[in-house]
């Protein structure tokens, strides 16, 4: 989630710099709000992974829960695309030393605040069952039972592949192998991208196919990874965003890119469906990868090209929007777990509860990340 103004050329200051990328800001908020919508739908699915749940009672959940699972395919590697794509140039410009301790501020912080501030409100449902059942539970020993980063894994993840990717460039840079200098987009022309990208998404089923088999468990505890079987794609996706950067390749992209992505993600959709309860390992879990992640490449293509092409304006409402995006993504829960508990007792359909609590919590989360970052020195963080 880092900002995107920066030099072609390592360690030159006196080059061009590439222009903002506002379509990109606009889909990273895009995909924020999905971040809140993902977990409202959990609140009222039949997935039971949030702080605060309420189990659907009628069909409606399962509306809810295939919503998540298919938002789960693409929207989180995204951000890492994303995240990934601006890492090489905060390097050009800070240098190793000083990349990584800007996101030791950037990311460090916020992760230890959610722990030590945020997580304890919204464990408040959990503790007042533990209460209800053994009034003498401890709280504390509860908190750090369950102690996990919560949706602040994205945060905990994005940091370690930072680091990972700053050794690596360390490596590079004492053998004396030069950055790749990037040409200006008007020197080049559109990108190779159908054999490749066709490549990339089976190979990447292949590995995951792999890794989901050798580590089956759909959650890691402590370190609070509610998906790990999404971990080569977050992988692959961050690397894939850093390469990109230096060969241009959201500028290179054709815009025909978007409309094949688009088109391949509807045509494997119901095979995903169909084979989504496969068990790990078998023949019908490999078809279901490579259908999903087609699906995940698909949707990513088309969403950048889409808002490349459509939504790539610069306005005074996305600014505000985009300014206040991260600090949305690390709010959001207290936000979300506030205002089902003050729904608890309406009893309505699930998809209902679900399109009330997104109503309310999308733009009171926003209002909420405008207000605290409004506070001396918290934007430094936020």
């Amino acid at each position: 989630m880092a900002q995107n103004i920066s030099p072609s050329i390592t360690g030159a200051a006196d080059r061009p710099t590439r222009p903002r990328l506002f379509y990109v800001d606009h889909l990273r908020v895009v995909l924020t709000v999905l971040v809140v919508l993902h977990h409202a739908a959990i609140t009222y699915g039949n997935i039971p992974v949030w702080y605060f749940s309420e189990p659907a009672q009628d069909p409606s959940g399962l509306a809810l829960d295939l919503f998540v699972l298919f938002n789960q395919t693409f929207f989180m590697g995204m951000f890492f695309l994303i995240a990934g794509y601006f890492v090489p140039g905060s390097i050009d410009r800070r240098g190793r030393r000083g990349f990584m301790r800007e996101r030791l501020i950037r990311l460090g912080v916020p992760l230890l605040l959610f722990l030590v501030l945020l997580r304890p409100l919204v464990l408040v449902p959990a503790f007042g069952q533990a209460l209800a059942s053994d009034p003498d539970t401890p709280l504390w020993l509860l908190y750090l039972l369950t102690i996990d980063p919560g949706p602040m894994w994205f945060v905990e993840v994005l940091l370690v592949m930072s680091l990972v990717y700053v050794l690596v460039r360390g490596v590079r840079e004492r053998r004396s192998q030069p950055v790749p200098v990037v040409a200006e987009v008007r020197e080049r022309g559109p990108v190779r991208w159908l054999v490749p990208v066709l490549v990339f998404a089976v190979g990447l089923a292949l590995v995951t196919f792999a890794w989901r088999w050798a580590f089956p468990a759909p959650y890691w505890p402590v370190v609070g990874l509610p998906s790990p079987g999404y971990l080569p794609q977050y992988v692959a996706m961050f690397t894939v965003g850093a390469l990109a950067y230096r060969g241009d390749w959201l500028h290179r992209l054709p815009s025909r890119a978007g409309v094949v992505g688009g088109i391949a993600a509807v045509v494997v959709l119901p095979v995903m469906v169909l084979f989504v309860t496969a068990a790990p390992g078998t023949g019908a879990s490999l078809v279901h990868l490579v259908a999903e992640n087609l699906f995940s490449v698909g949707v990513m293509l088309a969403l950048l090209v889409f808002f490349r092409r459509f939504v790539a304006r610069d306005h005074r409402v996305w600014r505000f929007l985009g300014d206040n995006a991260f600090a949305v993504y690390v709010l959001h829960a207290v936000v979300l777990v506030a205002i089902a508990m003050a729904l608890s007792g309406w009893e309505v359909a699930a998809v209902v509860k679900f399109a009330a609590l997104a109503a309310l919590s999308v733009p009171l989360t926003w209002a909420l990340a405008a207000g605290v970052r409004a506070i001396p020195g918290v934007a430094r963080v936020l």
